[in-house]
């Protein structure tokens, strides 16, 4: 890591590029899809597990249906029947996906699709009426009988790319058959006394083709794992992203002058939930015959085709049909907010990363740098009475950016076949950290394990795409405790390369749970 990547750069520079720098999670991040919220991914995770005694095993969470209010009754927050949510795995370099991790929902009300009925009228004329709640009592994870709806859903692994590979539905351990089923959401303290060991029960193992040990799956809501500033971060950022103590949460005020300080209040997310869908795997099952690093992502797919029916049914609202059709995608964060222009955000939500190609200039010359020099050069000169000319970068094409998200660093994250493309990366052979010993700035926090190398719940990828964004790559970053020079960039080129850039919106790993599937249990719809 300490030569430059001369030949590398030049190789990368050659090819067409997309940039996935971000500082925010994906939530209705094109317009397309905030119509279609159910198929809607947040946030897309990929890590080591840390959990004790899994050290031989990767997670992977893709979240979907954003901005959850746990209020939100009567009907919640089901997933769409019609379907089919991927988790992809490249662990060749060419991006296109070896492996992928399909799952298709299904909706049911008790008594044949008819739902709980109650007698209702005086005696003699009593007339059953189905009731207009998912649940008619208190469920517990001993007793679900008071349930008025479930979901439940099939997974099925795919090896070779997801359209011409070959298909293997999995099977349930526990109950031995190809379904799996999905916690409710948590209504509230009356109907669940013990959410978090009701939702527990629908961890199931899995056993896949070739594979010796088994994986693990979780669908359920969760608590949103991801922190921003999101109001004031699109209101042209309304608060000057720079630490205003001397270190987060050090509360002396002496940072920058005006700067933002760390506080829960700054979590636009932090009432939110969020619905996860969790695998994990046995690191030697995915990694194929690459050099042990993957490229990861997620996208929900539907039918071409969707017509409504006129006079809809809970068991036929609508018919679904034609060729799937890919509606959403995700990798790193926030690519399609803050990085690709307005006119192509529907575009590559439908795209692959192998045609990323098309969206070149959105790394090479990115906008956000320019956005923020204009909204807040003038007023950090006034302020410390300089005369700086930009705060944003001046090296172009920005192979610190193409470096970062769309080939991995050398000896940390890069694939043995270098495809510049956007996907999460992560090196499966870096050990993962305890909860307690990660750092939340990742890699820049001399924390291999971390951000950009895959990407845990608790990174703060916020504050660590941002500073990235800015030139933070342009100066040394410790590497095993030691001033790393990458060579991708010079001082020279980022004015504000060192400025500890945030939000204001802490995070970290004591955040999460320790164990699978890590997400923290979802905030109640009564509390």
């Amino acid at each position: 890591m300490k030569t430059k990547q001369i030949s590398l750069v030049a190789t990368v520079l050659g090819s067409s590029l997309i940039a996935t720098c971000a500082f925010a999670s994906s939530h209705r991040e094109a317009p397309n899809i905030s119509r279609m919220a159910a198929l809607d991914s947040t946030d897309f995770y990929a890590f080591n597990s840390y959990e004790q005694g899994r050290e031989d095993y990767v997670t992977l969470i893709a979240n979907y249906l954003p901005l959850q209010d746990a209020y939100g009754g009567p009907n919640y927050f089901a997933l769409d029947p019609a379907a089919v949510y991927s988790i992809h795995i490249d662990n060749d370099g060419d991006a296109i996906e070896d492996m992928t991790f399909q799952f298709r929902f299904s909706e049911m009300l008790p008594n044949d699709n008819q739902g709980v009925a109650l007698m209702v009228g005086a005696e003699g004329e009593q007339k059953s009426i189905a009731v207009p709640l998912k649940n008619v009592g208190g469920i517990s994870a001993m007793d679900q009988s008071a349930a008025n709806f479930s979901e439940s859903y099939t997974l099925t692994v795919v090896e070779g790319p997801q359209r011409t590979g070959t298909a293997t539905q999995l099977s349930n351990s526990t109950s031995g058959d190809m379904t799996f089923h999905k916690p409710l959401d948590y209504i509230g303290d009356k109907t669940f006394s013990d959410y978090a060991s009701y939702a527990h029960q629908f961890i199931y193992e899995f056993s896949m083709p070739g594979c010796e040990h088994m994986g693990r799956v979780f669908v359920g809501q969760r608590k949103d794992p991801f922190v921003v500033n999101l109001g004031k971060t699109f209101d042209l950022v309304n608060y000057v992203p720079v630490e205003g103590d001397s270190a987060g949460g050090a509360g002396d005020g002496d940072g920058f002058p005006g700067g933002i300080t760390q506080s829960e209040d700054n979590d636009s997310l932090k009432n939110k939930n969020v619905t996860a869908l969790s695998v994990e795997v046995p690191k030697s099952c995915i990694v194929g015959s690459g050099n042990g690093t993957v490229g990861t992502w997620t996208t929900a797919s539907l039918p071409q085709a969707r017509i409504l029916n006129p006079d809809a049914t809970f068991s036929k609202p609508e018919v679904n049909g034609g060729a799937l059709t890919q509606v959403s995608r995700l990798g790193n964060p926030l690519v399609n907010e803050l990085v690709i222009g307005l006119k192509d955000k529907d575009k590559f939500s439908t795209s692959q990363p192998a045609n990323d190609g098309q969206f070149a200039d959105y790394v090479t010359h990115p906008s956000l740098p320019e956005l923020l020099n204009i909204l807040f050069k003038d007023a950090v000169n006034q302020t410390l009475g300089t005369d700086i000319e930009t705060l944003a970068p001046t090296n172009f094409p920005r192979t610190d950016l193409v470096t970062a998200f769309l080939t991995g660093f050398p000896g940390v994250n890069q694939q043995a076949t270098v495809t510049p493309s956007e996907m999460l990366r992560l090196n499966t052979a870096i050990a993962a950290k305890p909860a307690e010993q990660q750092s939340a700035f990742g890699v820049a926090g001399d924390d291999l394990a971390g951000f950009p190398n895959g990407r845990r719940p608790g990174d703060d990828v916020v504050d660590i795409a941002l500073r990235v964004v800015m030139g933070r790559l342009c100066y040394p970053i410790p590497v095993n405790g030691e001033d790393t020079d990458l060579g991708l960039c010079t001082p020279e080129d980022a004015s504000v390369g060192t400025v500890p850039f945030t939000d204001g919106a802490p995070v970290d790993a004591s955040m999460m749970m320790n164990s699978f599937p890590y997400l923290a249990t979802p905030v109640s719809g009564s509390n």
